[in-house]
């Protein structure tokens, strides 16, 4: 799990997308908190902080203490709007956690051993069917990752998500199926390929991105 990062925002009195515009001029970012069964609270943010947050990767996994007029808020980036041409960020929706709160998130997998892997050695490919994995899990226990190991793996093997340690309380939103992680393929494709395409993420099983590219909605 990653550390929790701090941000202080200001309370917004105003809303819409004439006060939007001008709080974008000053270097700022719109935002809003809300759930937990609590009214919604309109803030602004720093603009810098809050794209540097964005391009670190991770940003809609990463926990976020809003400190605002001296009260924390416990939050985690739901939805964010960038501008379509100039790709700054327009508006930030925050979903304020406690304790109990579960979210369905998409979490990263790195794959390690490949230096002593010895399919790879052997001339194999490593093919990576997905490179996300989407799961349910606390909200204060988000992982920052999921670790694929293939130092003993040999061409024809496959790696699946039975062969990942998740932490407890996180399950995969896919459950039906002990679906495929990554392959270590031979030399120029062949039947490992068709395994491939049979465990590849289909159509309705790829995550919308959260980013929107509309405008402004306020």
């Amino acid at each position: 799990m990653s550390d929790t990062v701090v941000l202080k925002a200001e309370a917004r009195d105003r809303v819409g997308k004439g006060s939007s515009r001008a709080i974008r001029r000053q270097g700022k970012v719109p935002a809003v908190i809300y759930g937990d069964n609590k009214d919604p609270i309109s803030i602004v943010l720093p603009a810098k902080e809050v794209t540097l947050m964005l391009h670190a990767g991770g940003f809609l996994t990463k926990l976020i203490d809003i400190e605002v007029d001296g009260k924390k808020h416990k939050v985690l980036p739901k939805d964010y709007q960038l501008d379509p041409v100039k790709d700054f960020m327009m508006h930030v929706d925050l979903l304020r956690i406690s304790s109990k709160t579960t979210v369905t998130v998409n979490i990263p997998v790195h794959i390690e051993g490949e230096d002593d892997c010895p399919g790879l050695t052997a001339g194999g490919v490593l093919n990576i069917v997905r490179h996300e994995v989407e799961v349910h899990c606390p909200a204060s226990a988000i992982p920052e990752f999921f670790t694929v190991d293939i130092s003993k793996s040999v061409i024809g093997d496959t790696l699946n998500i039975s062969d990942v340690t998740l932490p407890e309380g996180v399950t995969p939103t896919i459950t039906d199926r002990d679906f495929t992680i990554a392959t270590i393929q031979a030399p120029g494709g062949g039947v490992e390929d068709d395994a491939e395409e049979e465990d590849a993420p289909e159509a309705d099983e790829v995550p919308a991105t959260s980013q929107s590219e509309e405008g402004d909605e306020e």
